[in-house]
């Protein structure tokens, strides 16, 4: 079956398109991309006064599949990756068993290939069961489906093995992502250290927590000349290093959530526990350097950290709730709002954040790409489309997500996976197959 995208604005800055055009579906890939391409016996949607993207990717996902299914599942994950604009996602190995040895990322893998909406790509752990004492069989867990090593929630406290787990990565040419905290210096902590956490009695995390970390890793990935990918940037200080690491050509990436990007912790009066994130939500001053980093292309990836939660969890004292925002369903109309809207960055750069650059870290050839036989993997956004955030309607299990009620302007209105609608809000759109 064939499905044609019709008078769509096309941006993608990987293959230097912007501009009006048509593009051809045909077996899952992109068949062709012209103007005026005939629409007979073709299923056709219209795209006029629409952005049609290369699939956007979140490469920082908590699906909680296997073990915490009360929380998610890869099959209700998938489907508010799908709402949010996501045609692909990459899942952290937080789960019960972690995914540090095979058959847990072949379980994954066969049950996205069954249940998912959405492409979903395995991230495995670094150390055995999370805990940093031994690295996992990186080349088997490669085979069976893992496309990058991860500990996070927790970082790789022990030098030794971090530089270990580089070397490896390097000879495996696979990609190393890193969650930046000093254990000892946030212990106990449970939001940013500073004045709102002294006004409200709360323990708070330092801001070096996370530059000292960073410095170090970035310091063995120069010394191991590995790639190394940065988790969840929430300082001044880690884009000060970064900036410096990019300015001497390290193989050094990193990633910002829109809750670090828009969020910061004055907010917290309220001991809303859905404002508990790690790394904690800073100051303005720090939103205000992430969002320059952005700017400037300091920070390449856009991701959410999606970490739902259920409601029994989260209604607690705030000292004593789980860490972790729901951000699939809000992450991509944030950024059209609060960024795009107001002329900081433009359409261009949200699709490389969003699509290109996450395809090029991940190594996913055939994504983030609008090119004659690449995958048909494609966003369609309204930039003008106004919505009233409700987490009562999310696809998501959880509602753990602190922009409840907010108006946004800009959203994505279909989500397309191998030439699939795998969501449509577009009134005049055929219903998805």
């Amino acid at each position: 079956m064939m499905l044609l995208i019709k008078n769509g604005h096309i941006i993608d800055p990987y293959s230097r398109l912007d501009k009006k055009s048509d593009i051809l579906i045909k077996n899952k890939k992109i068949a062709d991309i012209k103007e005026n391409i005939s629409s007979v016996d073709k299923k056709t949607i219209d795209a006029s006064d629409k952005i049609v993207a290369p699939g956007f990717i979140d490469m920082h996902v908590h699906l909680r599949d296997p073990g915490q299914e009360h929380k998610e599942t890869i099959e209700t994950g998938s489907k508010a990756a799908a709402k949010g604009g996501f045609t692909s996602i990459a899942c952290m190995p937080n789960t019960v068993p972690v995914n540090d040895n095979s058959g847990t990322t072949e379980y994954i893998v066969s049950k996205a290939k069954k249940r998912a909406s959405v492409n979903v790509f395995p991230i495995a752990a670094v150390s055995m069961g999370q805990k940093g004492e031994l690295l996992t069989e990186m080349a088997d867990l490669i085979k069976s489906g893992a496309i990058a090593f991860s500990d996070d929630g927790y970082p790789v406290s022990n030098s030794q093995l971090m530089r270990r787990c580089l070397e490896y990565a390097r000879e495996l040419n696979t990609l190393i992502i890193e969650h930046c905290e000093d254990l000892d210096l946030s212990s106990g902590g449970v939001m940013n250290e500073g004045y709102q956490s002294y006004l409200l009695g709360l323990r708070g995390i330092p801001d070096y927590s996370e530059t000292v970390m960073v410095a170090r890793n970035i310091i063995l990935a120069e010394k191991t000349n590995s790639r190394l990918h940065l988790a969840h940037l929430s300082t001044t200080g880690s884009v000060e290093l970064i900036k410096a690491a990019k300015n001497r050509r390290l193989k050094i990436t990193s990633e910002v959530t829109p809750h670090h990007l828009f969020l910061d912790d004055s907010l917290l009066a309220g001991y809303d526990t859905n404002l508990k994130v790690n790394p904690p939500i800073r100051t303005k001053q720090d939103n205000k350097s992430l969002i320059e980093a952005v700017r400037r292309g300091i920070i390449d990836v856009f991701a959410t950290d999606h970490a739902p939660h259920s409601p029994d969890e989260k209604e607690v004292e705030f000292s004593e709730a789980p860490f972790g925002i729901n951000g699939l369903e809000t992450a991509v109309s944030l950024i059209l709002d609060k960024l795009v809207n107001k002329n900081i960055i433009s359409l261009n750069r949200l699709v490389e954040m969003y699509s290109c650059n996450p395809a090029k870290i991940l190594g996913l050839e055939n994504k983030g790409k609008i090119e004659i036989g690449a995958d048909a993997d494609l966003t369609i956004i309204d930039t003008e489309k106004e919505i009233t955030v409700d987490v009562n309607a999310f696809q998501s299990k959880s509602r753990n997500n602190p922009f409840h009620n907010w108006k946004l302007k800009g959203s994505p209105v279909m989500t397309i996976v191998g030439g699939k609608i795998v969501f449509s809000s577009l009134k005049q759109n055929p219903s998805a197959e």
